[in-house]
């Protein structure tokens, strides 16, 4: 596993020691549980980009999308 150097404030240090005792969980955990939930947000926004992306380029209505199609 790779190694990554995080250098966080003192009150998100003191956030996480607090929420820690509060929740009984390790600190670990809540980190990766809010990166988990970080980047599934991301994700979706993303995804929502993407999609705006699409529609943008099929802006045509109706008539714009079927003036100059011959279909015999």
């Amino acid at each position: 596993m790779d190694q990554i150097e995080i250098a966080l404030k003192e009150s998100t240090v003191d956030n996480l020691k607090a929420f820690s005792e509060l929740l009984h969980k390790d600190v670990t955990c809540i980190v990766e549980e809010a990166l988990e939930a970080y980047f599934e947000q991301e994700q979706k926004k993303w995804i929502e980009r993407g999609i705006e992306e699409d529609a943008s380029m099929t802006n045509l209505d109706y008539h714009e999308f079927w003036e100059g199609l011959d279909i015999d």
